[in-house]
């Protein structure tokens, strides 16, 4: 969390936003430190996406306000606010070259044209598409293309750069690899951004600090760390990986899948039950394991020395739980 007011980018003061009956978000505080890689994360309708537009500036708050480097910015523009916005369609100007998209702001600007260009060359160089100038568009892959996009946004140097989904069109392993070009070029650039995704392994992956959105309401604030091994909320605990949720003495426990150790039913020492499906993930396995006692616990394994053929006879099997009293974390009451 920032220390000062003067370390803190993005404000957010109780934002409201309705359309029609429905809030789409009701009742935001947040806020966002310089250079930090901070991600809004939630599912489809928890509020994100309002949230970063009414920061951009494409949305107006019906309550509260919205500061921006200390100045309240609610009321102006989206052209001025100092900041940049990169969305899932790369918005590209089909038309222009790869360059001249990148120029494109500067141009608005009036920068003179030498400037401009040099500008522009750098943040191509900076997501590392140098000699790609001369390019359409439509003759970049869907990679080099956001790439573009990102270029674009930084070559203004923004307060602050706000990213919406930006990966969310790409195949599984280009997104894991723009990831990391993603976070990297954040430090480098030592600006703020903010990203709003659904997807939990990109907000773990990538992110300083994650706000969880539901319901058009934060469930919590914190760390990636934070968030995985102490979600605050059974929905929190739920919507980042995979969680099991244990009732004890009135009270709401989780534990993590992979914390639980699976045992033959020989050792004598643990929750005592019986796989009832299994899933091979290729580096680790899967179990549900059915408890004597009533309920389901899930368990991943690493795959160490377990060979497929192995797990594939593990269903039925009679087994025992373990797990340290000190991997359970209480859960507050859900928010309201």
């Amino acid at each position: 969390m920032p220390s000062a007011a003067a370390d803190i980018d993005i404000r957010i003061v109780g934002v409201r936003k309705r359309y029609g009956d429905v809030a789409a978000v009701d009742g935001v505080d947040l806020d966002v430190a310089r250079g930090e890689f901070f991600t809004m994360l939630g599912p489809s309708g928890s509020g994100k996406t309002t949230t970063l537009r009414m920061i951009a500036g494409f949305e107006r708050p019906d309550e509260g306000r919205i500061e921006l480097g200390g100045t309240d910015v609610s009321r102006r523009p989206p052209f001025d606010r100092p900041v940049n916005t990169v969305f899932q369609d790369y918005a590209l100007f089909p038309h222009m070259t790869v360059q001249q998209n990148v120029e494109y702001g500067l141009r608005v600007r009036k920068v003179a044209k030498s400037e401009r260009r040099a500008k522009a060359s750098e943040a191509l160089a900076r997501v590392r598409l140098e000699g790609y100038g001369a390019r359409k568009p439509g003759q970049l892959s869907g990679g080099q293309r956001q790439r573009v996009a990102l270029a674009r946004a930084i070559v203004n140097t923004p307060r602050a750069l706000l990213l919406d989904e930006p990966l969310g069109a790409l195949d599984l392993k280009l997104r894991q690899e723009l990831q990391i070009e993603l976070k990297q070029l954040q430090q480098e650039l030592g600006m703020t951004f903010v990203y709003v995704t659904h997807d939990q392994e990109e907000a773990l992956t990538m992110s300083d600090r994650i706000a969880v959105f539901n319901n058009g309401r934060i469930e919590q604030v914190g760390s990636p760390a934070e968030m995985y091994e102490h979600p605050a909320t059974t929905f929190v605990a739920g919507f980042i990986g995979t969680s099991n949720i244990l009732e004890r003495g009135g009270r709401t426990f989780t534990v993590r899948p992979e914390k639980i150790r699976l045992l033959p039913f020989e050792a004598g020492e643990g929750e005592p039950g019986t796989v009832h499906a299994t899933a091979y993930l290729g580096p680790s396995t899967k179990f549900v394991v059915t408890l004597d006692e009533g309920g389901e616990l899930t368990v991943v394994q690493q795959n160490l020395e377990t060979r497929s053929e192995d797990i594939d006879r593990m269903e039925g099997r009679r087994v025992r739980l373990q797990w340290r009293p000190d991997v359970e974390f209480a859960i507050e009451e859900e928010r309201t």
